[in-house]
């Protein structure tokens, strides 16, 4: 499979064509502990890349390795360290990276299954939901890259990975001083229209051996929708907005958040509704209410002029300015009827901290794990709850399950929680109740015995990242519990664990 170093094509790196001499071969270890395994193939910047072991951990390595190292490795090395310090799920681990100076090379994550590029090119495109799963997990990779002020500059089917478990990763960052922040965003964009078409729209930053997109006489790539039947509108209007510079470009984590909204719909395309974007400008982002991109918005606009009084519902759900509310007294001031209905309220994430989140850990739990739910809501990528280890798959068959129980302080009118793990395959749900008996293994007994689960009841994540929307709307909720009741393998294959990286409620 591809591991890495298969994004943007060039003929060879601006340093120039690799040197032959200190070329590896099969069986030499490095470093005293990364035994080269099998060459998987050459990347485009003519570096080897070869599946190796970590001799000493004894797990499979990427090894990406280039000669002569020095000054002409510089940039890959610099690279790799940058990558070293943003952990995400969705993101593929660096390990090390050494220069020996007759070659350099850099040790990564090994990951079983195929790049989007090769996921593509032998079953041909993709099917809209599981496009928009790929898309959520790169959005939201770049969403923690971004977050520490850098830029992973090499976006593309080559560096996009999927895994045989199902994981979503990107490889291979590679920014310089002409990649920024908005070219990873219309990446993603990217992303999405190769993985609905076959084809690739981006050409505009390095050339690029992937079949290019069907363009008009301007060079505009024709929509997803003009290409093949069956993709939704939404998503449609997203992937050619993305990819138009005259629309401004949302932040990484808005586009996470209505990547998941649109992710968590599954195949109920009908359910969805118009796309709506929040440009979070603050720690508390919200929910915003429905709107269309500005270049939709704008023909939509046109679209009004023309037509009758009995459809200016439409026009308005579809304003591209999610700030206006309409306000008392408003309609008599553009001629309203009467007949216009104040927008419904939009849920905004509930802000929480680690005292209003506890562990609960039924009767015959050791309640080792205590103290470490604050670690689900304290925004931090690099902390995480993870719970011990356990022989089977239902926590050794000694408890029901575990969860973090989560007191809002008050009773709330609920819209989802979300929950992101470090890999798929748990089994989960969300519960209800009226109080916290205490923190104490007798304690958490009664909310086993007195929470009740809400909605369909337990689910099993396909991807890192679960949405839960099962709130009655009549209802309030001060108490909810998010309850694991089985674990996903570990990774090293030895029992059983997870972690859970970030629990957030959202809500009126």
């Amino acid at each position: 499979m591809t591991q890495v170093g298969e994004g943007h094509e060039t003929a060879a790196d601006a340093d120039g064509p690799v040197m032959t001499f200190g070329a590896p071969a099969a069986g030499e270890v490095l470093a005293e502990r990364y035994r080269l395994e099998e060459h998987v193939n050459n990347d485009s910047a003519g570096r080897q890349v070869w599946r190796g072991i970590d001799v000493i951990l004894r797990r499979p390595v990427a090894v990406v390795l280039r000669y002569p190292g020095g000054d002409s490795a510089s940039e890959m090395l610099q690279a790799a360290v940058d990558a070293s310090r943003v952990i995400h799920p969705s993101l593929v681990g660096v390990y090390d990276a050494i220069d020996e100076g007759t070659r350099s090379y850099v040790v990564r994550e090994w990951v079983d299954g195929e790049s989007l590029r090769e996921l593509v090119a032998s079953d041909g495109p993709l099917d809209p939901g599981r496009a928009t799963t790929i898309a959520h997990a790169i959005a939201d990779a770049l969403t923690a890259v971004h977050a520490t002020g850098m830029v992973h500059g090499n976006v593309h089917p080559g560096t996009v990975l999927i895994g045989d478990d199902g994981r979503v990763v990107l490889a291979d960052a590679r920014a310089d001083s002409a990649d920024d922040v908005e070219g990873d965003i219309r990446a993603v964009g990217g992303i999405l229209y190769f993985a609905l078409t076959g084809h690739w729209p981006r050409t505009e930053v390095r050339e690029s051996t992937l079949p290019d997109a069907n363009r008009d006489a301007s060079g505009n790539p024709a929509a997803p929708r003009q290409l093949r039947a069956g993709v939704p509108a939404y998503l449609d209007d997203l992937t050619m907005d993305l990819l138009d510079r005259r629309v401004a470009a949302p932040e990484a984590d808005a586009l996470t958040a209505e990547l998941a909204r649109l992710d968590a719909s599954e195949d109920e395309y009908e359910d969805v509704g118009p796309l709506r974007f929040a440009q979070n400008t603050t720690t508390e982002p919200t929910r915003s209410t429905p709107k269309i991109f500005l270049g939709v918005a704008a023909l939509v606009v046109i679209a009004v002029v023309g037509l009758v009084f009995g459809i200016r519902a439409i026009t308005s759900s579809n304003d591209p300015d999610p700030t206006t509310t309409t306000q008392a007294g408003a309609g008599a001031a553009t001629g309203s009827t009467g007949d216009e209905q104040t927008p419904a309220p939009q849920p905004k994430k509930i802000a929480l901290t680690g005292d209003m989140v506890r562990i609960v850990d039924p009767p015959d739990g050791d309640r080792e794990d205590t103290g470490q739910a604050k670690y689900t809501v304290d925004n931090d990528p690099e902390t995480a709850w993870e719970t011990q280890r356990f022989k089977q798959a239902n926590f050794g068959n000694r408890k029901p399950g575990m969860g973090v129980l989560i007191n809002l302080g008050q009773p709330r009118s609920l819209s989802e929680i979300e929950v992101e793990m470090s890999q798929p395959g748990v089994t989960m749900d969300i519960r209800a109740g009226t109080s916290d008996p205490g923190d104490t293994s007798e304690g958490d007994g009664k909310i086993m015995s007195t929470y009740k689960r809400l909605g369909d009841g337990d689910t099993t994540t396909d991807g890192t990242r679960e949405v839960f929307s099962p709130f009655d709307p009549n209802s309030k909720y001060q108490y909810v519990l998010v309850f694991l009741t089985k674990l996903p393998k570990a990774d090293d294959g030895s029992g059983y664990k997870i972690s859970v990286n970030k629990i957030e409620v959202y809500g009126y």
